[in-house]
């Protein structure tokens, strides 16, 4: 089991907006030196202000997930700066909200580059640092989509269930090689991050993640816990997301019809969207503009805690719970008899 012993060095990508971006904020307040990939240079200074007053070290780095020359690059900056990674944390994305007939070959292929292989890309940079050293850890940012598509995300859905696959297979292999690295994957719900205000929409009316919506701040939290506790393969954060990913399971023809009928109107409010503006699918949205910070329009109200997740973190824990209770009750029903 990893636990942090004192001030590391954590990479985080997408770390200017919403779960990024909280993310980066919870490792500054534990000390720790974190260097910040993502593209919009106002967001990665107003986020590297944040790690500094939070009492973390920054290095905030422009890096095109996309690009692996350019996230070799940054890695390399990271060390010489920093020193090799310990955690790094794979986070940035983008995609388009749209029905798939709606969405052009080139931008599904942005997509799909920034998300996926933007994950691909980090995480052989972190490989770089950590295999020689035996040793560091890599935390996968995941969602329910990574294992039940929903309509007008098909782009990031693809994206995300691709990301499970690739680090199930190098999983595989880092056990094959008896290495010391691990790497976890930690599947989100619905959270209220500024993506729906600025991921490409082709839809008629603004996105919004479908109900019950969570804060980023109880995401980032459930990501420092699995970069200190990587012996779990996955975490799943949130009722939600358990309750998506079981009835995957048990019956994914009826989830099929279920969201066929509701997943429209489910991600959409009843505000019209503006088709003319910024959308960060080419360009930062945070490049020159505003700093959007870790919170989206959703309000101050979303959940900010999750019982799923105590229960996730002390799953052991609760299983001897269970088990003795379940052993207690067996023998008095037994003493009846």
């Amino acid at each position: 089991m990893g636990t942090s012993l004192g001030p590391q060095v954590v990479v985080v990508t997408g770390a200017t907006g919403g779960v990024g971006r909280a993310t980066a904020r919870a490792f500054a307040r534990r000390g720790d030196r974190v260097a910040l990939l993502a593209r919009g240079e106002n967001g990665l200074q107003a986020a590297s202000d944040e790690v500094r007053r939070l009492g973390g070290v920054p290095l905030p780095l422009p890096t095109d997930m996309a690009d692996n020359n350019a996230v070799s690059a940054a890695a390399d900056r990271i060390e010489e700066e920093l020193g090799p990674a310990d955690v790094w944390v794979n986070n940035g994305f983008t995609t388009v909200f749209a029905p798939f007939s709606e969405i052009e070959p080139d931008e599904f292929r942005r997509v799909t580059e920034v998300t996926y292989l933007g994950y691909v890309n980090g995480t052989r940079a972190a490989l770089r640092q950590m295999v020689p050293r035996g040793r560091g850890t890599i935390v996968q940012v995941g969602s329910a989509l990574a294992y039940r598509g929903i309509p007008l995300q098909s782009p990031y859905c693809g994206a995300k269930h691709a990301i499970q696959g690739f680090t199930e297979s190098l999983r595989c292999e880092l056990m094959h090689d008896r290495s010391g690295l691990e790497i976890t994957m930690v599947q989100l719900p619905a959270l209220n991050t500024p993506q729906f205000d600025w991921a490409l929409s082709r839809m008629r009316r603004k996105a919004t993640p479908v109900a019950p919506i969570y804060q980023p701040e109880l995401a980032a939290k459930a990501i420092t816990y699995a970069a200190d506790h990587p012996d779990r393969r996955e975490y799943w954060l949130g009722a939600s997301t358990v309750a998506t990913l079981m009835a995957n399971r048990l019956m994914p023809g009826l989830l099929d019809r279920y969201l066929a009928r509701t997943g429209y109107e489910a991600q959409q409010t009843d505000q019209l969207e503006d088709p003319d503006r910024p959308a960060n699918l080419w360009e930062p949205v945070d490049g020159t503009g505003p700093d959007f910070g870790a919170q989206g329009r959703f309000g101050p109200h979303q959940r900010d805690h999750s019982p799923q997740l105590w229960l996730s973190q002390h799953r052991k824990a609760v299983s001897v719970v269970t088990l003795l209770c379940g052993a207690a009750a067996y023998l008095r029903w037994r003493g009846r008899e």
